[in-house]
């Protein structure tokens, strides 16, 4: 097992450090140096890299040092060393998808987010590993706090990576649960932005996908997401994320409804027991917190979401279905048999039953609409429990259901469009377990300002 303490460790960080940089004390191309230094030592081992382009990155720290010394930075982010999450386009490394039928895919461009963080002078260092196509597929990336278990999927490489010191900060995408889950089993603190936060750029074709941040600090991770935002915005037909230009303060909340979810099942018992201590310091902080049983708008929610894994899975393979299917046709050796199950199941599907599941998520987005006069929020577990163990699949036995874990807790912040933030308050048998802070659309802002106060004013739990 691991040794993680969520009492205790303290991740890199980049907004603390920018203190030295005005007056030479530090600078961003020696901070740059230091990240190149860890991942240099621990990526053999956990591999949360798919490209790395230290020239390119020093070079930008090196213009980014100039400009911290003159007082002149570009933004508060301005020298953050940020590693890409292999789905996003990027103009001076390849974007192979994790998908052996996308190698050598090199667009030359950039990404929205990846052109936002540019401009705000981060210094992009790498392409972060994903599951294959953002699917389930795992890739290399070990979990750094024990390399027998998965690091989550799909941005596994984004989470291991600022989980091993290798970065500050990373960005992910979520379809299902793709950015809390990973974040949860490695500790990171992270943001899913309410649908449309953060402009996706190239990455339309689901209803459900977002862009996302990985980081050490609130602090950090709000920087990096309004920055982002304040330059590209959100997703067409969408507002975009929308708040402070700096992280908001922190905010007690009042009233939380606890949802336990299907997953409740799904979570072992010490996991369970130890998100019933962080429950139970709320109620003692003077926090309000109601169940199904207390009140029926969040008994109707909880039915309402009962079926997310479902809906939300089913919704996306429907909407991935024609161009996995072409992807498939044009290299029927270079995409797994995993993904090309998925593709066969998204056929079974008509259109009726597309429109069928487009109204479960109606429902379920109206009921939680309605919770938003009764609470500021609602809290629930990240995963159900510490990454689970993988090794790969055993030859001549069925592949593995969800080799990255299961995202039983984290489709319903994708069903209902909202916003999530994954905190690491539970350390279970020396391994992160998240908990989770989900909010109503547009929401975002609320939701970081409540989730620092749970940060400042809770006690980790070690079970």
């Amino acid at each position: 097992m691991g040794d993680y303490d969520p009492a205790t460790f303290e991740g890199l960080r980049f907004l603390d450090a920018t203190h030295a940089f005005r007056d030479g004390a530090d600078s961003p191309s020696d901070y740059l140096e230091r990240c190149i230094e860890t991942i240099e030592t621990r990526e053999p081992v956990v591999q949360a890299f798919a490209a790395l382009n230290y020239d390119g990155a020093r070079e930008a720290a090196e213009a980014s040092s100039a400009r911290w010394r003159d007082g002149k930075p570009l933004s508060p982010i301005d020298g953050l060393p940020i590693g890409i999450k292999d789905l996003l386009e990027t103009k001076d490394m390849p974007t192979e998808h994790g998908c052996a039928a996308y190698t050598g895919h090199f667009p030359k461009r950039d990404n929205a987010a990846v052109w936002a963080l540019r401009e705000a002078g981060a210094v992009i260092v790498g392409k972060t590993v994903t599951a294959e196509l953002g699917g389930v597929e795992p890739g290399p990336t070990t979990n750094p706090w024990d390399t027998t278990r998965t690091p989550g999927g799909s941005s596994s490489g984004s989470a291991a990576a600022v989980a091993a010191g290798m970065l500050p900060a990373a960005i992910g995408t979520q379809v299902g649960g793709s950015i809390i889950r990973p974040a949860a089993f490695c500790g990171n603190i992270a943001l899913k932005p309410s649908q449309g936060g953060i402009n996706r750029g190239e990455r339309q074709a689901t209803s459900m996908s977002t862009h996302g941040v990985h980081a050490n600090s609130i602090e950090d991770m709000w920087q990096v997401a309004i920055e982002i935002a304040k330059r590209v915005g959100g997703d067409r037909g969408y507002p975009g994320l929308q708040g402070p230009d700096k992280v908001p303060d922190a905010v007690r909340p009042t009233r939380i409804a606890v949802l336990r979810t299907e997953g409740w099942g799904s979570a072992d018992e010490t996991t369970r027991a130890a998100f019933e201590n962080i429950l139970d310091q709320l109620r003692e902080a003077g926090v309000t917190l109601l169940t199904g049983e207390d009140h029926p708008l969040i008994e109707t929610l909880e039915l309402s979401i009962r079926e997310a894994r479902r809906v939300g899975g089913y919704i996306t393979i429907w909407e991935n279905r024609w161009a996995q299917r072409n992807l498939i046709n044009e290299y029927p050796e270079g995409v797994s048999a995993r993904a090309q199950r998925s593709v066969e199941l998204a056929e079974t599907l008509s259109p009726d039953d597309y429109r069928a599941l487009l109204v479960e998520r109606e429902v379920a987005q109206a009921a939680h609409a309605a919770v938003a006069s009764i609470v500021d929020a609602s809290i629930l577990l990240s995963c159900t429990g510490p990454a689970p163990v993988w090794q790969g699949d055993i030859e001549g036995e069925p592949p593995v259901r969800a080799p990255t874990g299961d995202a039983v807790f984290n489709m319903p912040s994708s069903m209902l469009f909202a916003p999530a933030v994954t905190m690491p308050l539970l350390g279970i048998g020396g391994l992160p377990v998240g908990i989770q802070l989900m909010g109503q659309p547009q929401d975002d802002a609320k939701i970081t300002a409540l989730a620092r106060w749970v940060l400042g004013h809770l006690s980790p739990v070690i079970a």
